[in-house]
């Protein structure tokens, strides 16, 4: 079975997914969007290029037409993360299956919006958390869930990296709350996703951030927070973006009764501990995947044979929310000055402008 992908927002992130619509053999690229056309013209020759095609692919300024037409099956929404909620809900109300970029959305609400409208209307939505379907990752966690680490003890996620003045002055809407969301959402949500997927429910976070930048930008460039856990596990989130004068990278480090666990760097394959209490195999096995990094490609894999009624969604919108929340939490701390905890009965980035 082929399905036909239209694609929304044709920035640079759209080329990574183009890449991987390339690969895949039962998709193809039907419909593209955007505000502007030369974006539309250079992702539709690089598909030409790619796919060694020249099948005509329509192209749409206004995204509600690509919607509105029959021949898409799958919606990719590629676009800032203030725009994400809106777009998905639309394109599920138009009975499109949707791959969403990270974030989910700026509000909890938008989330929740999100999962409620795909479940009425039959549709998939899959939020690009693609970190969890490399191949490191994905065995570490089926490890920790059968009981070889025993229990997880702690987890520690940092993100140092940079980004500077002409970053956020390159684009309007980076560093807004209500455009851009934060750092956290913006640059740290993968890993912090990771974090609560490897060790279990969160439970409680307490959190303070800071900006130091605010002659440029609205959001912060600091936060840390503590993540507790229905399993009596403790989460550390650090995070900045100004490391000088380059980024160091990000590292994720589990520590458990049984095992430690320590991979880092700038792309997040450089292993610095893998140790797993008397199976030497496992961890020697483990180590070897540390370099696979087709996580997109298994990623999309996964959303098209869950269409097919293959196997379940790993990230669903439900899933998705779950690092938003964490994120969410931890502002809503820092406004607080007190530990939040879950679940969350509301909240949005906007609510930062408090």
């Amino acid at each position: 079975m082929s399905f036909s992908i239209g694609l929304i927002g044709c920035g640079f992130i759209a080329h990574k997914h183009l890449n991987t619509i390339c690969n895949i053999t039962n998709v193809d690229l039907t419909a593209v969007s955007d505000l502007q056309e030369e974006r539309m013209d250079d992702i539709v020759t690089a598909y030409e290029e790619k796919a060694l095609t020249t099948k005509a692919i329509k192209r749409y300024s206004n995204y509600l037409d690509l919607l509105r037409d029959p021949a898409v099956d799958i919606v990719v929404i590629a676009v800032i993360s203030g725009l994400h909620a809106e777009i998905a809900k639309q394109a599920l109300l138009h009975r499109k299956h949707i791959i969403l970029e990270k974030p989910i959305s700026l509000s909890l609400e938008d989330a929740d919006a999100i999962s409620r409208i795909a479940l009425a209307n039959n549709r998939k939505a899959l939020v690009c958390h693609q970190l969890r379907y490399r191949p490191f990752i994905s065995r570490l966690k089926e490890l920790i869930d059968a009981g070889y680490f025993g229990m997880p003890y702690l987890g520690v996620a940092s993100i140092r990296i940079n980004r500077n003045k002409e970053y956020y002055q390159s684009a309007n809407w980076r560093g807004s709350w209500s455009m851009d969301g934060g750092m956290l959402v913006n640059q740290g949500i993968h890993l912090i996703d990771l974090l609560i997927w490897l060790l279990g429910e969160p439970v409680s976070v307490y959190g303070e951030i800071a900006n130091h930048a605010a002659g440029y930008k609205q959001t912060e460039d600091i936060a840390a927070g503590i993540v507790s856990f229905s399993n009596r596990a403790k989460g550390v989130i650090e995070a900045n973006t100004v490391t000088k004068p380059k980024h160091i990278g990000y590292q994720l480090t589990i520590f458990a009764e049984k095992g430690t666990i320590s991979i880092g760097g700038p792309e997040l394959d450089e292993i610095s501990r893998c140790y797993v209490e008397n199976h030497r195999e496992i961890s020697e096995k483990l180590m070897e995947t540390a370099s696979q990094k087709d996580e997109h490609r298994r990623m999309y894999e996964n959303f098209i044979e869950s269409l097919t009624g293959g196997n379940n969604l790993l990230v669903t919108a439900e899933e998705g929310k779950k690092a938003l929340e964490v994120i969410c939490g931890l502002y809503q701390s820092h406004q607080q000055g007190k530990p939040v905890t879950f679940p969350l009965s509301s909240f949005s980035t906007t609510m930062m402008l408090d």
